[in-house]
């Protein structure tokens, strides 16, 4: 059972009449597949935050992008809008728009961290064994990669010990979309 929604603060009513799912867990875990299942199943819109992200450095600081760019306006009952960092660009290129819908799924590292308790309907732990997340992740990046992997692995690993975000999830799911004990 979710705890409940604490009064007013940053992003508050996450967006007024919308839902949001958050999809959080190390990279390469399978975060990105399961939250297009949940965008079909629910319907609805789903947001990377690979997207907010500003390059590999960009973890800690995507959160305050998603808070003002797509929960506060939505929460104000106004459609949110992001701008997507272009990876191979290395900067910040178009904008693509949120409406308001019933549900909003936003899926990548940091989705769920301590600031997501107050506007997130359900929060989503997804997880897999480091050589497996790595695999995938060099799979879909190249072996060029290699080095941005293994330092966004241990930056993200300080991220999760810090907001305690395995232990604050409603589900738990492994890299293959089964519950964990």
């Amino acid at each position: 059972m979710a705890p409940p929604v604490p009064a007013a603060g940053p992003g508050e009513e996450a967006a007024r009449g919308t839902r949001l799912v958050v999809v959080d867990g190390p990279a390469g875990s399978g975060k990105t597949t399961l939250a297009a299942q949940l965008g079909a199943a629910l319907p609805a819109q789903v947001l990377h935050m690979d997207d907010l992200y500003e390059g590999w450095q960009g973890l800690e600081p995507a959160w305050d992008r998603l808070d003002a760019w797509v929960l506060r306006p939505l929460a104000a009952g106004r459609p949110g809008r992001y701008r997507r960092f272009d990876w191979g660009l290395d900067r910040f290129a178009e904008w693509h728009d949120v409406p308001s819908a019933p549900y909003l799924v936003v899926e990548g590292c940091g989705s769920a961290r301590r600031e997501a308790d107050a506007v997130a309907s359900l929060r989503v732990w997804v997880e897999a064994a480091d050589d497996l997340r790595l695999r995938r992740g060099l799979d879909r990046d190249g072996e060029d990669a290699r080095a941005h992997w293994l330092a966004w692995m241990e930056t993200e690993r300080e991220h999760y010990a810090r907001h305690r975000t395995r232990e604050r999830a409603d589900v738990l799911l492994d890299a293959f979309g089964r519950p964990v004990a």
